[in-house]
């Protein structure tokens, strides 16, 4: 069998894997009877769109759609249809779905279907912006007794930023006026590359996590040479030969998830070579059943923890299609517009 044949087989079963834990209200929970949060769903949703079953994500997108609050936000987790965590509502959780809705487009040109969803985007990201400070960068959550927390992360935000594209992209799509969402998307941009002073302000540093490094890379923030410069400088940090990415600089614990967006990151710079050899060092974490591990303590050479998760799933399919061009939607984390447009 071929190389080409053994990574179709390999990845139907990922997308079948994910398939097999989503619940029949459409919910997607981590591993089963695990719970549900808002960014890890969409992420698992975009792993069902790759594999070639629309109508499982739209499942997902329904039960988005039928747990979104009032005023635009969804908690912080979920059991099915319970709220597990009703503490707070983080930002970028609540901007994400606008990624994944652009996704699944960008696959099935199912404008009916970006339409049905819209007005669920349009409520969320009014909630987020909502939270964008003067200075430009959106705080990072809204807490049911302390209110606003007025801080914002360097990965949060960067994932925030690619959401106000694609939300752009599905208003102009729709018909509808982008301004709004490229006006904020520049702020917080700016907020991002020049004002360092307003993140990581009430708390430590986040700067020993992978995500805070390459996040702006993969996200579109930093583009081009200063994106290349960005990953170089800290490789040795954080990438370990024939292993993959560590979550945290001093942890001597890979996971599949940062691998699998670092290697989008690297696509993005275009790094193929890289990315595809940091790709290939996880095939040894699938299971037969189409699952990957979370991550792997090389230290001790195990597994942990013993988990398999729908959203590490789905971040394998993402890497692949950025990869290996799988669908139209491969582009969507290598190709970004710049960060000053205000027109589409």
């Amino acid at each position: 069998m071929n190389t080409t044949n053994t990574l179709h087989i390999s990845l139907q079963k990922t997308a079948a894997f994910i398939a097999e834990v989503q619940d029949s209200s459409g919910a997607i929970p981590w591993f089963e009877d695990g719970i549900i949060d808002p960014w890890d769903h969409v992420e698992a949703i975009m792993g069902l769109t790759i594999g070639g079953k629309p109508q499982a994500a739209q499942k997902g997108f329904d039960w988005l759609q039928q747990n979104q609050a009032p005023d635009g936000f969804w908690h912080a987790a979920y059991k099915v249809d319970q709220i597990a965590d009703d503490q707070r509502a983080e930002t970028n959780f609540v901007a994400y779905p606008a990624t994944g809705l652009w996704h699944y487009y960008l696959i099935t040109k199912d404008t009916q279907t970006l339409t049905k969803y819209w007005p669920m985007i349009e409520r969320a990201m009014a909630w987020v912006l909502n939270l964008q400070s003067p200075k430009g960068e959106i705080y990072w959550a809204v807490d049911k007794d302390k209110g606003v927390s007025r801080d914002a992360l360097i990965t949060g935000c960067s994932s925030i930023f690619k959401s106000l594209e694609c939300t752009a992209k599905i208003a102009h799509t729709l018909g509808h006026e982008p301004t709004q969402y490229l006006l904020a998307r520049r702020r917080l941009g700016d907020a991002i590359l020049n004002r360092p002073e307003l993140f990581d302000r009430t708390w430590p540093s986040k700067d020993r996590y992978s995500m805070d490094w390459f996040y702006p890379v993969l996200t579109g923030v930093l583009q081009g040479a200063v994106a290349q410069k960005r990953i170089n400088q800290r490789w040795d940090d954080f990438v370990i030969e024939n292993l993959g990415c560590k979550c945290v600089e001093e942890e001597p614990w890979v996971t599949m998830a940062e691998s699998c967006e670092l290697v989008m990151a690297l696509v993005a710079t275009g790094d193929l070579k890289r990315a595809s050899q940091l790709y290939h060092w996880l095939s040894r974490h699938q299971l037969e059943d189409g699952s990957w591990w979370t991550g792997y303590v090389y230290t001790d050479k195990v597994h942990w923890p013993d988990e398999r998760p729908t959203w590490t799933a789905g971040a394998i399919l993402m890497a692949a299609d950025a990869i290996h061009n799988l669908t139209p939607a491969h582009h969507l984390f290598n190709r970004h517009l710049p960060v000053e447009t205000t027109h589409l």
